[in-house]
């Protein structure tokens, strides 16, 4: 693994900010590195970006985690694709929206991204600024599967993972995260949408029976009058009632795992 450190700033949410390259499986990414301001040691959070890639929504998102008192990557794990964006949802979603992401979303799966991770836990590794060999994982639509994903191929890495409009969790794909979870030490939060062709409640039922049958410590719901993307604050459909709940949730799950 080799990174070049650039300069750090103090970002418009109040934490500090550095852009660096990561050698991932595939090629170098770039991360952006959030922190709190100030001395002291913080644990590690990973953060899998949905399909609009990397844009100031995500980087919004990874600060907010970051100003509770972590260390937060957010990797661009469209680097095999190659150069786009930045994306804006609203303008995205008038359009085609398979036509503009599909082939963004086609250079990754979820064991890609779990392949990615190892960089990424090799980067927390070598820093001074972070607390203890416990990480966190939190994923957004197509980052849900990669968050529960990593879980399961780090688990002596990973003590909480958490996926919010995640799609796709219990199908019949051979990345489906569903298969990982025997694998999983972690604590796991899932939070789905009554309004969600990616996960309809058939598929939430099949990912819960899942977990109960691995005997994974979790929390499976369905937040009702939520569409799918509502945490995301760029999305049509941001709910802010929806998205303090799911903030409350993750940091009570992080606080009860990484301390």
């Amino acid at each position: 693994m080799s990174n070049s450190n650039q300069a750090t700033s103090v970002n418009a949410h109040g934490v500090n900010q550095t852009q660096i390259t990561v050698e991932a499986k595939d090629g170098p990414t770039q991360v952006w590195v959030l922190t709190p301001q100030g001395e002291g040691q913080w644990p590690g959070v990973i953060f899998y970006m949905d399909a609009f890639g990397i844009r100031p929504a995500m980087i919004e998102m990874a600060s907010h985690i970051a100003s509770q008192g972590y260390v937060v990557l957010l990797a661009d794990l469209f680097y095999r694709f190659g150069a786009y964006g930045p994306l804006d949802p609203k303008e995205v979603l008038k359009g085609d929206f398979r036509a503009t992401v599909g082939p963004m979303m086609a250079s990754t799966d979820n064991h890609k991204a779990a392949d990615d991770t190892a960089a990424l836990l090799a980067y927390l590794d070598s820093r001074s600024d972070v607390k203890g060999s416990k990480v966190g994982t939190v994923g957004f639509c197509m980052g849900g599967g990669m968050a529960l994903t990593a879980a399961a191929w780090y688990p002596e890495r990973v003590a909480a993972a958490a996926s919010f409009h995640g799609g796709n969790l219990a199908t019949d794909q051979p990345t489906s995260p569903h298969l990982q979870l025997p694998k999983v030490k972690a604590e796991v939060l899932v939070a789905g949408a009554d309004n969600d062709h990616s996960y309809p409640l058939d598929m939430a039922q099949r990912f819960e029976a899942a977990l109960t049958a691995a005997g994974v410590k979790h929390t499976s719901e369905i937040y009702e009058g939520k569409a799918h993307g509502w945490m995301k604050p760029d999305m049509p459909v941001f709910d802010a009632q929806g998205a303090e709940r799911g903030w409350k949730e993750l940091f009570a799950l992080y606080a009860r795992t990484l301390g």
